[in-house]
């Protein structure tokens, strides 16, 4: 199944739920970073994460940042995502592996450690809103309910998943439900939700049954007035990266650094952390942009 999201709504608009399939991006960071199996399932989950988030965000332009930073041999991560429906996202060290954790499942809450999570929110304005709470497990669907409880007061919960075999990966994405505040204060209804979610073995399982997000979200809120809205958005991985910006950050080095490059190594080569697309420029494209800086600068 195609990469997607879907939004909706059920016990008359008292909860909001998102169902995101990321299988494809996930599998497309795992060969561009090169990820072992538990880096790539921390990254997959969080991308997943990062695309719930920033689907309840309203401006077009608007953007979610989610850094996880620990003191596991995973080191860190951080993932960019888009009202758009893109998202990116890289790990510190992609090479990580360890054993499967006691419930013979990838341990990504061993890999990352103790430590916290940052989640910055960008609504477009120039005032982005951040928040940082303590990990509590390490396994970021946890983290991300903690974030949402304490630093947004809002009851919910956050399953996310990736399953990857020796092909690559097979299953990747999540869910989000929220009990939105006008029946916040319904204790039967947050009670009944946190039931329900307990008693998922898991979201990827549900994934590799053949079950849609539509299928899903039925099974979780089928008898509470679920209402799934019509459009389907698409998502993506996706960098905004590209050879002027390169060259656009290689200008700010100044003249002297630039001509050193020339002399030294016959070029420059930049890497991009998000998508690790290399990108090479020349002597000759140095030495132009030595050109245009003495040019600015005697004008």
């Amino acid at each position: 199944m195609a990469d997607q999201l879907i939004r909706a709504k059920a016990a008359d608009g008292g909860i909001r739920a998102v169902g995101v399939i990321t299988t494809s991006l996930t599998e497309e960071a795992r060969g561009r970073h090169k990820l072992s199996y538990v880096a790539t399932a921390a990254l997959g989950r969080t991308m997943s994460a990062g695309l719930l988030l920033v689907s309840s965000m309203k401006r077009p332009e608007s953007r979610v940042n989610i850094r996880i930073k620990g003191d596991g041999p995973l080191g860190g991560l951080l993932v960019d995502a888009g009202l758009d429906g893109t998202v990116r996202g890289y790990v510190s060290n992609p090479a990580v592996e360890l054993p499967p954790n006691a419930k013979g499942k990838l341990d990504v809450g061993g890999a990352i450690g103790d430590g916290y999570l940052y989640v910055v929110r960008d609504v477009g304005y120039g005032f982005p809103y951040s928040s940082t709470v303590e990990l509590v497990s390490g396994e970021i669907g946890d983290d991300l309910t903690h974030y949402l409880a304490t630093s947004e007061q809002t009851p919910s919960a956050m399953v996310l998943g990736v399953f990857v075999g020796a092909g690559g990966v097979q299953a990747s994405g999540g869910v989000l439900l929220q009990v939105l505040p006008k029946a916040a204060r319904d204790e039967k209804l947050v009670k009944t939700l946190e039931s329900r979610v307990a008693a998922l073995s898991g979201f990827t399982p549900l994934l590799r049954s053949g079950k849609t997000l539509h299928q899903i979200l039925e099974e979780l809120l089928g008898d509470m007035g679920l209402e799934i809205f019509p459009e389907t958005q698409m998502v993506r991985f996706h960098c905004g990266c590209s050879f002027d910006r390169v060259l656009g950050a290689l200008k700010m080095l100044g003249e002297a650094e630039l001509q050193d490059m020339i002399e030294k190594d016959g070029g420059a080569e930049a890497t991009c952390h998000f998508c690790n697309e290399v990108y090479k420029a020349s002597s000759d494209e140095l030495a132009e942009l030595i050109g245009d800086l003495r040019s600015n600068s005697g004008s």
